[in-house]
Protein backbone atom coordinates (compact mmCIF):
# COMPACT_ATOMS: atom_id res chain seq x y z
CA UNK A 1 0.00 0.00 0.00
CA UNK A 2 1.42 3.32 -1.35
CA UNK A 3 2.18 6.28 1.44
CA UNK A 4 -0.73 8.23 2.65
CA UNK A 5 -0.18 11.71 0.89
CA UNK A 6 1.00 14.52 2.60
CA UNK A 7 -1.45 16.70 1.55
CA UNK A 8 -4.27 15.19 3.02
CA UNK A 9 -2.58 14.81 6.78
CA UNK A 10 -2.70 18.59 6.18
CA UNK A 11 -4.56 20.63 8.97
CA UNK A 12 -8.37 21.49 7.51
CA UNK A 13 -7.38 25.63 6.93
CA UNK A 14 -4.04 25.26 5.70
CA UNK A 15 -5.57 22.40 3.26
CA UNK A 16 -8.11 24.75 2.34
CA UNK A 17 -5.89 27.46 1.97
CA UNK A 18 -4.21 25.37 -0.83
CA UNK A 19 -7.40 24.13 -2.36
CA UNK A 20 -8.50 27.85 -3.10
CA UNK A 21 -4.86 28.61 -4.42
CA UNK A 22 -4.89 25.59 -6.62
CA UNK A 23 -8.52 26.66 -8.03
CA UNK A 24 -7.10 30.66 -8.40
CA UNK A 25 -4.33 29.80 -10.04
CA UNK A 26 -5.45 27.47 -12.00
CA UNK A 27 -3.79 24.56 -11.15
CA UNK A 28 -0.09 25.15 -11.97
CA UNK A 29 3.10 27.44 -10.21
CA UNK A 30 3.17 23.98 -7.86
CA UNK A 31 6.89 25.39 -7.20
CA UNK A 32 5.71 28.30 -5.14
CA UNK A 33 2.98 26.61 -3.51
CA UNK A 34 5.61 24.19 -2.17
CA UNK A 35 7.40 27.13 -1.01
CA UNK A 36 4.86 28.67 0.77
CA UNK A 37 3.86 25.47 2.54
CA UNK A 38 7.67 25.14 3.57
CA UNK A 39 7.26 28.59 5.21
CA UNK A 40 4.52 27.47 6.72
CA UNK A 41 6.33 24.41 8.01
CA UNK A 42 4.95 21.64 5.71
CA UNK A 43 7.38 20.10 3.50
CA UNK A 44 5.45 19.13 0.48
CA UNK A 45 7.15 19.02 -3.12
CA UNK A 46 6.01 20.37 -6.19
CA UNK A 47 5.44 16.66 -7.32
CA UNK A 48 3.14 15.45 -4.74
CA UNK A 49 1.20 18.82 -4.80
CA UNK A 50 1.23 18.19 -8.71
CA UNK A 51 0.03 14.36 -8.22
CA UNK A 52 -2.87 16.33 -5.48
CA UNK A 53 -3.78 19.08 -7.70
CA UNK A 54 -4.19 16.73 -10.99
CA UNK A 55 -7.26 14.67 -9.02
CA UNK A 56 -8.51 17.56 -7.65
CA UNK A 57 -8.36 19.53 -11.25
CA UNK A 58 -10.09 16.38 -12.30
CA UNK A 59 -12.85 15.92 -9.39
CA UNK A 60 -13.80 19.86 -9.59
CA UNK A 61 -13.75 19.52 -13.05
CA UNK A 62 -16.41 16.70 -13.24
CA UNK A 63 -18.70 18.70 -10.89
CA UNK A 64 -18.97 21.37 -12.86
CA UNK A 65 -19.84 19.30 -15.78
CA UNK A 66 -22.51 17.77 -13.53
CA UNK A 67 -23.67 21.39 -12.40
CA UNK A 68 -24.02 23.00 -16.28
CA UNK A 69 -25.94 19.90 -16.87
CA UNK A 70 -28.15 19.64 -13.78
CA UNK A 71 -28.99 23.28 -14.58
CA UNK A 72 -29.32 22.45 -18.22
CA UNK A 73 -32.02 19.92 -17.24
CA UNK A 74 -33.96 21.94 -15.29
CA UNK A 75 -34.09 24.54 -17.45
CA UNK A 76 -35.64 22.10 -20.19
CA UNK A 77 -37.90 20.29 -17.93
CA UNK A 78 -38.49 22.45 -15.01
CA UNK A 79 -39.25 20.08 -11.88
CA UNK A 80 -42.34 21.78 -9.44
CA UNK A 81 -42.56 18.15 -8.33
CA UNK A 82 -38.91 17.32 -7.07
CA UNK A 83 -38.35 14.04 -9.32
CA UNK A 84 -35.27 15.31 -9.99
CA UNK A 85 -34.35 15.84 -6.64
CA UNK A 86 -35.49 12.36 -5.99
CA UNK A 87 -34.10 10.33 -8.90
CA UNK A 88 -30.72 12.04 -7.78
CA UNK A 89 -31.04 10.40 -3.86
CA UNK A 90 -32.34 6.97 -5.22
CA UNK A 91 -29.05 7.35 -7.61
CA UNK A 92 -26.58 7.91 -4.59
CA UNK A 93 -28.50 5.55 -2.49
CA UNK A 94 -27.78 2.62 -5.38
CA UNK A 95 -23.90 3.93 -5.22
CA UNK A 96 -23.51 4.03 -1.54
CA UNK A 97 -25.03 0.20 -1.71
CA UNK A 98 -22.20 -0.97 -4.27
CA UNK A 99 -19.45 1.17 -2.35
CA UNK A 100 -20.72 -1.30 0.73
CA UNK A 101 -21.07 -4.20 -1.29
CA UNK A 102 -17.44 -3.76 -2.41
CA UNK A 103 -14.42 -6.76 -1.85
CA UNK A 104 -12.31 -6.49 0.09
CA UNK A 105 -11.59 -2.87 0.01
CA UNK A 106 -11.11 -0.50 3.15
CA UNK A 107 -14.45 1.74 3.10
CA UNK A 108 -15.10 4.36 5.76
CA UNK A 109 -18.25 3.12 7.49
CA UNK A 110 -19.11 5.85 9.88
CA UNK A 111 -18.91 8.74 6.59
CA UNK A 112 -20.72 6.63 4.54
CA UNK A 113 -23.52 5.62 7.68
CA UNK A 114 -23.68 9.52 8.02
CA UNK A 115 -24.12 9.77 3.82
CA UNK A 116 -27.05 7.65 4.59
CA UNK A 117 -28.80 9.33 7.35
CA UNK A 118 -28.27 12.62 5.69
CA UNK A 119 -29.98 11.50 2.31
CA UNK A 120 -32.55 10.09 4.56
CA UNK A 121 -33.47 13.52 6.15
CA UNK A 122 -33.41 14.92 2.66
CA UNK A 123 -35.76 13.21 1.54
CA UNK A 124 -38.30 13.40 4.48
CA UNK A 125 -37.30 17.10 4.04
CA UNK A 126 -38.40 17.04 0.36
CA UNK A 127 -41.64 14.91 0.86
CA UNK A 128 -42.30 17.59 3.31
CA UNK A 129 -41.89 20.30 1.04
CA UNK A 130 -44.16 18.53 -1.72
CA UNK A 131 -46.93 18.67 0.45
CA UNK A 132 -46.22 22.24 1.54
CA UNK A 133 -46.44 23.01 -2.10
CA UNK A 134 -49.46 21.18 -2.63
CA UNK A 135 -51.04 22.50 0.20
CA UNK A 136 -50.70 25.97 -0.45
CA UNK A 137 -51.44 25.64 -4.25
CA UNK A 138 -55.04 23.99 -3.24
CA UNK A 139 -55.56 27.17 -0.73
CA UNK A 140 -54.68 29.10 -3.49
CA UNK A 141 -56.99 27.89 -6.10
CA UNK A 142 -59.63 27.59 -3.34
CA UNK A 143 -59.11 31.22 -2.69
CA UNK A 144 -59.22 32.18 -6.21
CA UNK A 145 -62.22 30.05 -7.03
CA UNK A 146 -63.81 32.30 -4.46
CA UNK A 147 -63.23 35.46 -5.34
CA UNK A 148 -63.87 34.59 -9.51
CA UNK A 149 -67.48 33.57 -8.36
CA UNK A 150 -67.67 36.95 -6.82
CA UNK A 151 -66.81 38.54 -9.14
CA UNK A 152 -69.17 36.67 -11.48
CA UNK A 153 -66.80 34.26 -13.64
CA UNK A 154 -68.85 31.77 -15.21
CA UNK A 155 -68.51 28.00 -13.75
CA UNK A 156 -66.06 26.96 -16.51
CA UNK A 157 -63.52 30.12 -16.12
CA UNK A 158 -63.61 29.26 -12.63
CA UNK A 159 -62.54 25.26 -12.88
CA UNK A 160 -60.00 26.28 -15.58
CA UNK A 161 -58.11 28.32 -13.35
CA UNK A 162 -58.51 26.34 -10.94
CA UNK A 163 -56.94 23.37 -12.93
CA UNK A 164 -54.01 25.64 -13.69
CA UNK A 165 -53.23 27.11 -10.33
CA UNK A 166 -52.97 23.01 -9.36
CA UNK A 167 -51.38 21.81 -12.20
CA UNK A 168 -47.98 23.33 -10.17
CA UNK A 169 -48.92 20.83 -7.72
CA UNK A 170 -50.18 18.46 -9.53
Amino acid sequence: MPPRSKVTTLPAEVKAWLDQSLVESNFSGYESLSAELAERGYSIGKSALHSYGQNFEERLSALKMASEQARAVVAAAPDEEGAVNEALMRLVQEHLFKLLMTDGKPIDLPKIAKAVAELGRASVVQKKWQAEVRTKAEAAASQVEKIAKKGGLDASTVAEIRREILGVAG
